[in-house]
């Protein structure tokens, strides 16, 4: 959180302050790289925090602690803490941060805390003693890290470091790019489908995690509005096992149980870690378009229940894994590429006339441009629901919402944008209207050129394309749209671009020039 200095200036947050001390330790490693060296630092520092705050009570032995072994693991264990043996912990790294072996000496921690905690096998990493990581450069990252969370006690330690782990993820995504996607999703898109399913209770599933943002966000929705965050259980796999460390750690700083986060190079389709589940709540963001998924060997698998998704785009392949999973009252929110609103390609309009048919369909949203690091492939968000008249809510089974939020968000850069917390509220606060319709919530209405709630007639009539552009129409100040000032707009930002990648181009040139001389 920001502060003020006394001269009025605001003061930036410690976790901006934090990051850019950390980058200009940097140097000449890549940010892909750099990152596991950064984020497994912060990590070892909130285990270290958390088992120096227990051994302390252990060795005073007070209360419930009376006779306690400060040594014993079983006493961590039990407290759900994990133990860390003596020259891993901070204050003896700390003492040894300016040895020129201090990266062998973290290594060596890394590999003790494994040991002793076998829920970390194979997660943290081990790349603190390379030659391109300077050990003086090292050493100042450690005397930079130990200044976070100050204090002993667990919970604003966790508070805090996980607080700037979130933050240096999205960070390292940004200096990544296109790879950086890979891993993160953005946290305005992650904020966003967390508001609209209100996870509060039940089991939350997400067969493609990525760094395990959407469950820190699930468990961040429930404290936020005072629900108990044991009475939901997460359950998520991981292709890449680079990406599935990071997850383990993210939730392991939040003291999320990832126990049920698994890892397996095949994938989810291929093999399915959690083939009986049955989850209340699906939230992802599969890959965009894949066409490496294994399809044909996949042609007549059980989870095709409304048609066989080809094999060169795995969009409806992953929509109908997620509904397989969905328990009968479960809902599913999740990012997909805008071209699955309308696709027919190789079946894919029949799959999604037969789920429209099925009354699963329950709203979708179409997303800003330039929110995805990895892609500038326009995104939209698909919401599903098993049971559209449970009896809670308003029935809503022969309707589907359209939201066009194309407009909302604001950029961060020149090429990212950025849902805000007004834009988030007034996108989910229409969704919950529209599907309780009660005083509480408010009363909803279509919003010409933002919203509408269409009948399955009028889907019908428009061959089933769910693009909301098609059903929500122009806003009544752009009924007047001049369609030649706006061509001219979108002309000079298209010239735009094609400069900005020549640009690029002839950097690349001139760099491998230097590199051939």
């Amino acid at each position: 959180m920001a502060k003020k200095k006394e001269n009025g200036k605001t003061e930036e947050p410690i976790e901006k302050q934090l990051w850019k001390s950390a980058d200009k330790l940097r140097k000449n490693i890549d940010a892909a790289e750099y990152k596991h060296v950064v984020l497994g630092l912060i990590f070892l520092k909130y285990i270290s925090d958390a088992f120096e705050d227990l051994h302390t009570k252990l060795i005073n032995g007070e209360g419930d602690y009376a006779g306690a072994d400060p040594e014993d693991k079983d006493e961590y264990k039990a407290e759900n803490v994990f133990f860390v043996p003596e020259t891993a912990r901070w204050s003896y790294l700390q003492s040894k941060a300016k040895l020129p072996a201090i990266g062998k000496i973290v290594d060596s921690a890394m590999d003790a805390i494994e040991k002793d905690n076998p829920s970390l096998k194979d997660v943290l990493p081990k790349v603190f003693a390379r030659g391109n990581l300077d050990p003086t450069n090292l050493g100042g990252l450690i005397d930079l890290i130990s200044n976070i969370a100050l204090g002993d006690a667990k919970a604003r330690s966790a508070d805090v470091l996980g607080h700037v782990f979130e933050y240096f993820l999205g960070e390292f995504a940004l200096a990544e790019g296109k790879k950086g996607g890979q891993f993160y999703t953005p946290r305005s898109v992650v904020e966003l489908l967390v508001e609209m399913l209100e996870p509060y209770k039940g089991r939350v599933f997400d067969p493609c995690c990525g760094s395990g943002g959407m469950f820190v966000q699930s468990e961040k929705f429930v404290a936020q509005h005072k629900g108990k965050i044991n009475d939901i259980s997460i359950y998520g796999q991981e292709s890449n096992q680079t990406t599935w460390r990071l997850a383990k750690m993210n939730l392991a700083i939040r003291g999320i149980d990832s126990s049920q986060i698994r890892w397996n190079n095949e994938g989810s389709f291929l093999n399915d870690a959690h083939k009986d589940l049955k989850a209340d709540f699906v939230i992802a963001n599969p890959p965009f378009n894949d066409s490496d998924w294994s399809g044909d060997q996949l042609r007549k698998d059980g989870r095709w229940k409304f048609g066989s998704p080809p094999a060169g785009n795995a969009n409806y392949a992953w929509i109908q894994h997620f509904v397989y999973h969905l328990s009968p009252t479960g809902t599913a929110g999740f990012v997909l590429a805008k071209g699955s609103l309308t696709s027919k390609s190789s079946g894919e309009g029949e799959i999604r006339k037969a789920l429209i048919e099925a009354r699963l369909v329950d709203c979708v949203v179409n997303l800003p441009a330039k929110l995805f690091l990895n892609t500038q492939i326009p995104a939209c968000l698909w919401f599903l629901s098993r049971n559209k008249a449970n009896g809670k809510e308003r029935n809503r089974t022969d309707e589907i919402l359209f939201i066009d939020a194309r407009n909302e968000g604001r950029l961060i850069n020149r090429r990212t944008k950025e849902l805000s917390s007004d834009d988030i509220q007034k996108i989910a606060s229409t969704y919950h209207k529209w599907r309780t319709s009660t005083a509480a919530k408010g009363k909803y209405e279509d919003i010409k050129g933002f919203c509408n709630s269409t009948h399955i007639e009028r889907v019908r009539e428009l061959d089933y394309v769910l693009t909301p552009g098609r059903y929500v129409g122009l806003p009544d100040e752009e009924d007047d749209f001049d369609f030649k000032e706006r061509f001219t707009a979108l002309k000079a930002e298209f010239e735009e671009q094609l400069k900005e990648e020549a640009r690029l181009n002839a950097l690349i040139l001139e760099n491998l020039k230097r590199v051939k001389i």
